[in-house]
């Protein structure tokens, strides 16, 4: 159930009526889910400029054409980009092969920049969603490597060095709100601006994510479970948001009892 309730703990960060920049994978599962349950006039921005696209099947890239049908607008990179840049933007996804004790983003190279061991695919618009995006959610898989003391490269800027830092650096964007990932859900101390843990998903220990994080994560006092997704939102995303697992691992079944 890792991935679902990944997708269900994003889908209950968006609110209606807002503008969310998407992409494709769990962040579309989490708009879809959203826009079917507590948020139906949320608008989803994708990155190839489809403004206003209509949940009626997953996409295998910001520029499907199955993104096309019935969205209220088809324009351009460009467009889109700009609407971060006029503070339209309420909420935006974004993925990581690293991320940091701020919600600072390695999206570049895993090792030395010019000789790395991993090349990766680089920013593309996420630099520009986390500087100007009201608020960002990060949707990563809770590994060690990927949660280390330090990023290989900074990619994309979330609270930098912590405090003020942000927004002594111009950027006019909230940063991070949450961190959500297969074991828990994730925040951000207010002043400090340090990765705290907020809740941890049903079955997952406090332990077991300190386990997993390569920092000295700030817990507090009291950490709740994780709301289980309803048996409807399992139904949603099932049988009518991702029926072919396309994204989503299809649900095991339960191994034999021994006799």
């Amino acid at each position: 159930m890792g991935q679902e309730i990944m997708a269900v703990a994003a889908a209950r960060e968006l609110r209606d009526n807002e503008m969310a920049f998407i992409g494709t994978g769990l962040p579309m599962i989490a708009a879809y889910l959203a826009t079917f349950t507590h948020a139906p006039g949320l608008t989803l921005i994708f990155e190839s400029g489809i403004i206003g696209a209509q949940p009626r099947g997953l996409a295998i890239g910001v520029g499907d054409f199955k993104l096309l049908s019935h969205c209220q607008k088809a324009t351009s990179l460009y467009y889109a980009l700009s609407l971060l840049q006029a503070g339209r933007v309420d909420v935006g996804f974004l993925g990581a092969a690293e991320v940091d004790q701020y919600g600072n983003i390695n999206s570049t190279a895993i090792g030395d920049y010019r000789r790395p061991t991993v090349r990766l695919p680089g920013s593309g618009g996420a630099n520009d969603i986390a500087s100007l995006a009201k608020r960002v959610i990060i949707i990563v898989g809770h590994q060690r490597r990927k949660f280390p003391a330090r990023l290989h490269y900074l990619t994309t800027p979330g609270f930098l060095d912590g405090g003020d830092s942000r927004r002594r650096a111009g950027l006019v964007g909230g940063g991070p709100s949450r961190v959500i990932t297969d074991l828990a859900v994730l925040g951000f101390e207010p002043v400090s601006k340090r990765m705290q843990l907020e809740s941890v998903h049903p079955g997952v220990t406090v332990e077991d994510v300190k386990a997993e994080t390569g920092f000295e994560l700030l817990v507090p006092s009291t950490i709740p479970e994780t709301v289980p997704p309803t048996l409807g939102e399992i139904r949603l995303l099932r049988e009518r948001i991702d029926p072919e697992g396309e994204y989503l691992a299809p649900p095991q079944p339960a191994a034999p009892k021994a006799v």
